[in-house]
């Protein structure tokens, strides 16, 4: 199942969650731009290294200390698709959450869930020299509180059935379900570690958002998909 919108409207434009999928391409784009050996050069210098972070007696080369690699790292991506997964699902589903925590707080939010993500990946394997990057630990703190805040919310889907493709509205909370639980096994399959996806930052991001949501959200919004009065 692949999303690609939901039909849940908003009372404003998503200016933050717009903003930061323009940073992101902006910073893919910047990258591509210094080359094969300088754009790794770039990634590697700004990305989230766990040694780094749990030895920092060790000679890293980083232009920047060692602990801002954990909010830096999610604005790198290693290839179209990574970025263009992560931008879709952060489109779909971040402004809903936006509009219902509001600009400010929703940047806050969705900074403190890449965070806890990271930190949580880091954790999982402190003596890893592998690079990483993605906003998926962010994006996946926004879905997260989604499923909360709209569990059944129509979300229009992309299902394949061997050759033939149709598109089905689904609930948001199989949606969301299917993909923490496809998550959640392969990080049991892979151990989490070592398989080039940083399984434990995507569950440590969904599950940061389902808890932290009741703190960012605004008091007239209900759980549920319930809207309240709104306040100018």
């Amino acid at each position: 199942m692949i999303p690609i919108r939901d039909i849940n409207p908003t009372n404003r434009f998503a200016v933050v969650t717009f903003t930061l999928i323009v940073l992101n391409i902006a910073v893919f784009v910047y990258a591509l731009t210094l080359g094969t050996m300088g754009g790794e050069a770039f990634l590697v210098s700004f990305a989230l290294i766990p040694k780094r972070l749990f030895s920092p007696d060790i000679v890293t080369g980083s232009t920047i200390p060692v602990t801002a690699t954990l909010v830096t790292s999610m604005f790198l991506h290693g290839g179209l698709l990574h970025l263009a997964g992560n931008m879709l699902y952060l489109w779909i589903f971040g402004n809903n959450v936006e509009d219902d925590t509001g600009r400010a707080r929703f940047l806050a939010f969705y900074v403190l869930c890449g965070l806890l993500a990271a930190t949580a990946h880091a954790f999982m394997d402190r003596s890893s020299l592998i690079p990483m990057i993605g906003a998926s630990g962010a994006v996946s703190g926004v879905l997260g509180a989604y499923l909360l805040l709209y569990p059944r919310a129509r979300v229009v889907t992309l299902v394949f059935f061997g050759f033939y493709i149709r598109t089905i509205e689904v609930p948001a909370m199989i949606v969301l379900g299917f993909w923490f639980v496809l998550q959640f096994l392969s990080a049991l399959i892979s151990g989490g570690l070592g398989s080039g996806v940083a399984w434990h930052a995507h569950i440590a991001g969904f599950v940061s958002g389902m808890l932290l949501i009741g703190l960012f959200k605004r008091r007239d919004v209900l759980f549920g998909g319930k809207r309240g009065v709104r306040y100018p």
